[in-house]
């Protein structure tokens, strides 16, 4: 298992395919500070509400200039759906064969009702423009969390 990633650390490069055929990456945002943040699943309750708040504040990280991309291990069929039901703003990147989760060490065991398994962990990264994580969310609250990362965000 990847060592666990904190505030100092280089952000692991990462590549990924987006809904409508576009792809996201690390390289890309070279220089830019952006926020990664990983959710469980397309169209979940708590997750669709994480989506939303992001999309509803991207305006105010974009006048940070600072980027948000939601990562999970959905489909970019599913990211479309969901992206359309919702009217989501952000970029959502499909990491179906969970490298970049793994690389981010959000990938754990979880438990529900006494039954273990593997699933993603609710976790935000905000990495500045020399690619180094300045902060890090586990295991997310969504109510105020959106508020939190925008208020590191424009510290940077």
């Amino acid at each position: 298992m990847a060592k666990e990633l904190a505030a100092g650390d280089k952000a692991p490069a990462f590549r990924l395919p987006t809904d409508g055929g576009g792809e996201i990456s690390s390289a890309a945002l070279k220089g830019k500070p952006y926020v990664l943040y990983f959710y469980p699943k397309d169209d979940t309750s708590g997750c669709t509400k994480e989506a939303l708040a992001f999309s509803e504040a991207k305006r105010k990280f974009a006048a940070a200039g600072v980027e948000i991309v939601g990562i999970s291990k959905d489909s970019v069929e599913s990211h479309a759906k969901f992206r359309k039901k919702y009217t989501l703003k952000i970029t959502l990147g499909s990491d179906s064969e969970l490298k970049v989760a793994n690389a981010y060490g959000v990938w754990i065991e979880k438990s529900l009702y006494g039954r273990r398994y593997m699933g993603m962990d609710r976790a935000t990264f905000l990495v500045d423009p020399k690619g180094v994580i300045r902060e890090v969310w586990r295991k997310v609250k969504v109510p105020g969390h959106v508020d939190a990362v925008l208020s590191a965000a424009k510290s940077l």
